[in-house]
C-alpha cells in the first residue's frame, strides 16, 4: 500500500513540475512575441525585381533565291524556229 501511495505522490509531483515548466514556457513565448513585434503603422511594400531587357539580335535578311527559267519543250522550239 505504501508503494502505491508513494507512486501516486511521485506522479502528482511529476505532473506539478510539468505544469510549472509549461507555464514558464508560455511566459517566454509571450516575451518573445513582444520583443519581435514590428510596428503595425506601416506595412512593408513588396518591391518587384527589375529584370534586364532581352538583347535585341539583328537578323540577316533572307537571301533571295534566283530561279532558273523553265525549260522549253521541243514542240515549242520547232514552232519558234519555223517563223
Amino acid at each position: 500500500m505504501s508503494t502505491e501511495a508513494n507512486n501516486d505522490s511521485f506522479i502528482a509531483n511529476l505532473l506539478a513540475t510539468i505544469k510549472e515548466i509549461q507555464g514558464e514556457l508560455n511566459e517566454l513565448k509571450i516575451m518573445k512575441r513582444s520583443i519581435g513585434r514590428k510596428s503595425t503603422k506601416r506595412k512593408t511594400v513588396r518591391r518587384t525585381v527589375k529584370r534586364k531587357p532581352a538583347r535585341k539580335v539583328k537578323r540577316k535578311p533572307a537571301r533571295k533565291v534566283k530561279r532558273k527559267p523553265a525549260r522549253r519543250t521541243k514542240a515549242k522550239r520547232k514552232t519558234s524556229m519555223r517563223r
